[in-house]
């Protein structure tokens, strides 16, 4: 096997619904609170449920001066260019002149812009003829007057990826994943990869997504996944507790730069933490549930900790994914129970989606970036809402308050819809 060349993380930025950079993130998560509030991106009066966890007062103006260059991009563009701005200011990697051909991107990003306007008002509700069916030729006429078509390429999950290549000059491998609710962190590990075995020696990581429009809210209202505690939504993402009912949908990005240690160290970077481990499996099983024994994240747990040469002693936090769903926070108690064995009692477990909701394909590498924090600062975020244990659910979950402890190795959990598990190992830089 090759020479494993070590990781470290030199920028860090987020857009996200606690904060519009890292430093007010982290305060909000520390401090307990919620992003969680009604609706405003359309009129969700009528849907099952009426509150999302939203990013507020947005403007990319604040972070490029010709922010109207990507007006016809989907809101997952504009956020990740904002979160990427402070992630390579962070990592003093916006200087555009030098070889940029390794430096790359590696994005796990959702799908982009939508016409639900133009095609329930223009197109389809116009092309229905009295037979009460639609008249495809009128579709397609309307559609031609109606769709933009920049618009419509800025659906597909690439562009984002593209976009910020160009923005910031990054000529290197570029590639876009999206594996649901694990395809950032998924970015991140295979990132990883690629600078530790020499095709790469900084990569720009992370994700971006919003679904927090009509289709998306049918979507997870249709499986049953969405909570629909409409009295209280600050209340509705309830990680572990017994009295769970789904999760609260979120949007942002987040944003980190990864580097090859010694191209960190030539240019006397920051170096905020180092990337030790990466662990990937697929459950194989079902698209919407998780194993029920957990097979799938006991293997990518263990897989993580393997790669990072960490026993479970080692691991002070455990980021969980956490979603407030009955299943999954069910079955990541017992693959950390499996995989941790005796020590899974004295580990601290926490869901930052208790606050920040979950922001599906971003979720992953804010939750990272939050365990930074946690490493850097010596302060747990904790899982609010948390008022019913479940028997089923046994691990410590900082509940409500936010605890000191130093640590130096984080285990930060994400599990996507298909089954895709993603754990990373993220761990105090050491010289």
């Amino acid at each position: 096997m090759p020479h494993r060349r070590r990781v470290v993380i030199t920028g860090m930025g987020v857009i996200t619904p606690l904060g519009h950079n890292v430093s007010d993130l982290y305060a909000s998560q520390i401090e307990g609170r919620s992003g969680v509030g009604l609706i405003t991106n359309f009129d969700a009066r009528t849907f099952p449920t009426k509150f999302a966890a939203e990013v507020k007062d947005f403007d990319l103006s604040k972070y490029l001066r010709n922010a109207a260059r990507w007006d016809k991009c989907g809101v997952n563009t504009r956020f990740a260019l904002a979160a990427a701005k402070q992630a390579l200011s962070d990592a003093e990697l916006l200087d555009p002149n030098g070889d940029r051909s390794r430096i790359g991107v590696y994005l796990g990003s959702g799908e982009g812009s939508h016409e639900f306007h133009g095609l329930v008002e223009s197109m389809a509700h116009a092309s229905v003829n009295e037979g009460l069916k639609i008249d495809y030729s009128k579709f397609f006429e309307l559609g031609r007057k109606a769709f933009d078509g920049e618009r419509e390429h800025e659906m597909e999950m690439h562009t984002t990826a593209g976009h910020l290549a160009d923005a910031y000059h990054l000529e290197g491998p570029n590639f876009t994943c999206l594996t649901a609710c694990a395809a950032s962190p998924q970015a991140i590990g295979e990132a990883t990869e690629l600078i530790r075995y020499g095709d790469a020696d900084v990569m720009l990581s992370g994700g971006a997504h919003s679904m927090i429009h009509p289709l998306g809210v049918t979507g997870f209202n249709l499986l049953t996944a969405l909570s629909t505690h409409n009295s209280e939504p600050q209340k509705a993402s309830r990680p572990f507790d017994l009295n769970r009912e789904g999760f609260v949908l979120g949007e942002g990005s987040g944003m980190i730069v990864l580097e090859e240690l010694e191209h960190a160290r030539a240019r006397r970077a920051p170096i905020y933490a180092e990337i030790t481990g990466y662990g990937t499996t697929a459950d194989a099983f079902r698209v919407t549930d998780s194993h029920p024994e957990g097979r799938g994240a006991i293997a990518c747990i263990a897989n993580a900790l393997k790669d990072a040469r960490l026993s479970p002693e080692a691991i002070g936090y455990i980021n969980a994914h956490g979603t407030s769903t009955q299943v999954n926070d069910r079955v990541e108690s017992l693959a950390i129970n499996k995989v941790f064995g005796e020590q899974a009692a004295h580990t601290p477990v926490s869901s930052t989606k208790s606050m920040l909701g979950h922001l599906i394909a971003a979720a992953g590498v804010v939750e990272l970036i939050i365990s930074v924090m946690a490493i850097r600062r010596g302060v747990l975020p904790p899982t609010i809402n948390y008022e019913t244990p479940d028997p089923v659910c046994t691990l410590d979950y900082i509940p409500n308050v936010a605890r000191e402890k130093r640590i130096n190795h984080v285990l930060s959990n994400s599990f996507g819809f298909g089954g895709q598990n993603i754990s990373l190992v993220v761990s105090r830089f050491q010289d």
